[in-house]
């Protein structure tokens, strides 16, 4: 199975740069942590800046979807990115949780007709949590931020 680094992905210098915000839970800190450092520096190498009033935590990624639609509804955000992650623990929590997460992001995105990125771990183990979560070019919070702005410039290239 071959997987596609963020940094493979054609550079988007998209002008103008486009507002983005990003909802990062707080439940898993470590790891949420390094996914948002992820996303923030990949946008910084593609010349956006994140404002730090733009930064939104939430309290797990449950509550991430409808805050994500509230910000898109708002007007002022082109993308919102979601950074959570969720270890699987001895009970169906895990499933509802992830689920959830999933099933509202996409729905909040439909909705809204915004990028919505989906920067959310679900793993089995907190060691691979804290493996995709790395400051390395296998960060997930990386793949999560060049998402969204692939999808902004093609959003963009369609509505033109």
């Amino acid at each position: 199975m071959s997987t596609r680094s963020p940094d493979s992905i054609p550079s988007q210098h998209l002008s103008p740069a486009p507002r983005l915000a990003l909802v990062v839970s707080r439940f898993n800190e470590d790891v949420t942590g390094g996914l948002r450092r992820g996303s923030i520096e990949w946008l910084g190498e593609h010349g956006i800046e994140v404002a730090s009033d733009d930064v939104f935590l939430a309290p797990g990624a449950f509550e991430l979807p409808l805050l994500a639609q509230t910000l898109a509804k708002t007007g002022k955000y082109e993308g919102v990115i979601c950074l959570g992650c969720v270890i699987k623990g001895d009970t169906a929590h895990f499933e509802f949780i992830s689920l959830g997460a999933t099933v509202g992001i996409q729905q909040a995105s439909l909705a809204t007709e915004t990028p919505i990125a989906f920067g959310i771990l679900t793993t089995y183990t907190e060691e691979q949590a804290v493996s995709r979560s790395r400051e390395d070019v296998h960060n997930k919070g990386r793949e999560a931020a060049a998402a969204c702005v692939e999808s902004i410039a093609l959003l963009r290239q369609i509505r033109a």
